[in-house]
């Protein structure tokens, strides 16, 4: 599982198995003992309404990976080509429909307790797959903000994330809401796409489980087609028909005319049916997407650079891997200090962080926003193979 590479840098990145519909089963290597008990004495001196961003999770509730590696595994880590199947349809509605079957493919199953490390500050995950180039950064830690930038100048598609997911303590469940936006532009087609997240939801009471609930809304102003997509759980007992199921349909923005219905379940099949025909298609197999993942390698040794995210957290990954819990907590806890200490050097010195690789703005009518800094991502030194 763990691809381990020569070079003073990469001799420290812990690559993992990405997360996929096995992610159950793979997941349990982390697992903690008594893990409910555990998760509900954490949340016992939480209040109801709090915000969990600054909640330091012990290295016990932790898979050895950071949520920067997670929203680029959601990119990186699909077996089929979902995403240049968007640029190669004739047709703009049939461009339209791939876009919604590959952003249902950005989901990906969490295992319940388990949650990946809170990136910090100036984090990056660089990766290959193929022509595809894909950066990410940390550009905020307070409040957290992570930065995408992917760019496939084979197929002519560039997408650009500004994501700030923020968890709030319900009494009987965490909420995270994933404040910003994603755009997919499709650049020799002109057609850009912009769409939201759904919401993760980790249930403790009264059966312990992790769910994606909300709406999430596609758009294509170019083309003037929309989606709207409703992704559903179970609000008490478990029910199959109701578990990870999605319902939604496709319209014309300017005069709200349904041209397609939209249904089934994101780790399963989603089907779309045709209204004036009352034809059904599959347009999303979870299982041809997200199984038999491939874990990626270091290519490159000596151009991995020491932000690299699998370096960053190598000590603790490596440390949770062999469920040496002590020295897990050890190595987070010195990246967690050096962190502050750094923060309270740059507010001595009156000095605002400026990311690397985005210029990043925020404002209350429109939320965070980051553009990249680089017209084409380069090649990446770590690599998915084909």
């Amino acid at each position: 599982m763990v691809q381990v590479t020569p070079g003073d840098l990469a001799a420290k990145a812990v690559l993992t198995a990405p997360l996929s519909l096995e992610a159950d089963e793979s997941d349990s290597n982390y697992r903690a003992p008594n893990i409910i008990q555990r998760i509900l004495s954490l949340f016992s001196n939480v209040r109801p309404g709090s915000d969990l961003t600054r909640l330091q999770l012990p290295p016990l509730f932790n898979i050895p990976k950071s949520q920067l590696q997670c929203y680029g595994e959601s990119v990186y880590c699909i077996t089929s080509d979902m995403l240049s199947k968007c640029s190669k349809e004739e047709t703009p509605l049939n461009r339209f429909i791939s876009v919604v079957a590959w952003s249902i493919s950005t989901l990906r199953p969490l295992s319940f307790g388990m949650a990946p490390y809170n990136p910090i500050l100036g984090e990056t995950h660089h990766v290959s797959k193929g022509t595809l180039n894909v950066l990410l950064e940390q550009v905020s830690h307070h409040p957290p903000v992570t930065a995408l930038q992917a760019t496939d100048e084979k197929e002519n598609i560039e997408m650009i994330w500004c994501q700030s997911p923020i968890p709030k303590f319900y009494g009987t469940h965490v909420e995270t809401e994933v404040h910003g936006k994603r755009q997919l532009k499709l650049l020799d087609k002109n057609e850009t796409y912009t769409m939201n997240s759904p919401k993760l939801v980790i249930r403790l009471l009264p059966v312990p489980r992790v769910d994606w609930l909300g709406n999430v809304r596609i758009q294509c102003q170019e083309t003037g087609l929309e989606a709207e997509l409703c992704y559903r759980g179970n609000s008490f007992l478990p029910r199959r028909s109701i578990h990870r199921s999605i319902k939604g349909q496709v319209f014309r923005s300017s005069t709200l005319e349904t041209i397609y219905e939209i249904n089934g379940h994101w780790d399963r099949t989603v089907m779309i049916k045709d209204v004036s025909t009352g034809k059904t298609t599959v347009i999303y197999n979870a299982k041809e997407a997200l199984s038999g993942l491939k874990t990626p390698i270091v290519k490159d040794p000596k151009a991995v650079s020491q932000n690299e995210s699998t370096v960053a957290w190598g000590e603790v990954s490596q440390s949770i891997l062999k469920r040496n819990w002590d020295k897990a907590k050890e190595a987070k806890t010195s990246i967690e200090e050096r962190q502050r200490e750094l923060a309270r050097e740059r507010k001595l010195r009156e000095e605002e962080w400026d990311p690397k690789y985005f210029t990043v703005s925020y404002s209350k009518e429109s939320g965070w926003d980051c553009l990249p800094k680089q017209k084409l991502v380069p090649a990446a030194p770590i690599v998915v193979n084909d």
